[in-house]
């Protein structure tokens, strides 16, 4: 099945092109600056060139039907009409309680998507956009809703409660919902397959470390616990996220600093975690060269972030009665190697150790970087959330064929 992948911000639409079945891409790339002066969209084939698309971008609907268009152009294209597109598979921050799986796009599923806007505000109306914009761009075409909170649906009640009036729940549903679940659902049963185990017997910890970080329980197929909460604040340090912190915090810089809710909002989100820490960079990058030059605030930062993903791997372990796999996953998680080695350094008493050389120096590329002491499996895996919308979409797709 040929599914066109969307992922759409504010100002942005990226999609990727694909086959669902093999995972070959077709295109893929991202239409920037819509709605702003110097709008243009960056599409390649599949191989590694790239053109940069100068074009005017009004309104995400003219964006999208501009990706169509250069999908099908004799100069840029990969299909000859539009017909060639089987279904259209939509990534969606916040499906809260509602959604445990993905689902064919219909005016309820709208409804529910624009409630989870209150729980979503940054990302849910950009996800409508681009589901309004490309109903209007491809008539009669499944599109389909894959949610990021779909896979942490399966968390038992201890998991997810808060420790707050239980009217608070019944009346805003404030409760855990974590995100990247697509991503930690992709490389979970990745990781089953390379063992060549099947995942409804393992436990597994799976660490989607980027410039947004998350951790995740993964016992037998099926999500226990995850670090984030009812926002993606929650949880380790991140690139400019606070993470985890006492909650009384809050009204304490607000008092101190005199800031509102948008300011108080903003600091935690946008200038806090590792930036905030080193007051360097939110690139571990930078971090890194800055360490290494004497910083002693960026070593801290790292130091913190490292810290912190070793008590979540300890803890879900506690959590599932046992450990069978660690996967380090996404932008950090895959291409730093010191981050890896230190997150599970001395948790050989928990059967997790990693050799150090299989680790050294790789970057984006699948590996099982395990010592052969250790009794649970130290895994690399690139997360891949486009192929896992992908096919989310086709099943879907195809169920709703079967049933009519």
């Amino acid at each position: 099945m040929k599914v066109l992948v969307i992922n759409a911000g504010s100002s942005s639409i990226k999609y990727q092109f694909l086959i669902s079945e093999t995972g070959e891409v077709l295109a893929k790339g991202g239409a920037e600056r819509i709605g702003l002066d110097d709008a243009f969209i960056i599409h390649s084939k599949s191989g590694p060139e790239k053109v940069k698309i100068e074009v005017d971008l009004p309104n995400h609907k003219e964006a999208v039907e501009k990706v169509l268009e250069i999908l099908t152009s004799t100069e840029y294209g990969v299909i000859s009409s539009m017909m060639e597109i089987d279904a259209v598979g939509h990534r969606v921050v916040h499906g809260g309680e509602k959604f445990s799986h993905s689902a064919i796009i219909t005016p309820s599923v709208k409804a529910t998507i624009r409630v989870c806007i209150a729980l979503a505000p940054l990302h849910n109306p950009a996800n409508m956009t681009g589901i309004e914009a490309c109903e209007a761009a491809m008539p009669g075409v499944p599109q389909v809703a894959v949610f990021d909170t779909a896979f942490h649906q399966t968390m038992p009640p201890a998991a997810y409660m808060y420790a707050l009036p239980y009217e608070l729940y019944e009346e805003y549903r404030i409760r855990r919902y974590g995100f990247h679940g697509t991503s930690h659902g992709y490389v979970a049963q990745r990781c089953a397959d390379i063992l060549g185990r099947p995942i409804e017997d393992l436990k597994i910890v799976t660490c989607h470390l980027g410039n947004g970080s998350s951790i995740a329980a993964v016992k037998n197929g099926k999500c226990i616990d995850t670090s984030m909460g009812l926002t993606p604040l929650a949880g380790i340090c991140m690139g400019t996220r606070c993470g985890d912190i006492d909650p009384a915090i809050v009204t304490f810089i607000m008092e101190k600093e005199g800031l509102d809710m948008k300011g108080i909002d903003a600091l935690m989100n946008k200038k806090s975690g590792v930036l905030g820490v080193s007051g360097v960079s939110s690139d571990f990058r930078d971090l890194y060269a800055a360490a290494d030059s004497g910083n002693d605030r960026a070593k801290m930062a790292i130091d913190m972030f490292i810290y912190q993903c070793k008590k979540y791997i300890g803890a879900y372990a506690a959590a599932m009665g046992g450990i069978d796999a660690v996967v380090f996953t996404a932008g950090v998680g895959e291409n730093n190697d010191d981050i890896r080695e230190k997150a599970v350094e001395g948790l050989a008493f928990m059967g997790i150790q990693i050799d150090k050389e299989k680790n050294r120096g790789l970057r984006g590329t699948e590996a099982n970087v395990s010592a052969p002491a250790s009794t649970a499996q130290v895994l690399v895996i690139p997360t891949n959330e486009e192929l896992a919308i992908a096919r989310e979409t086709e099943k879907v797709v195809k169920l709703l064929h079967e049933s009519t």
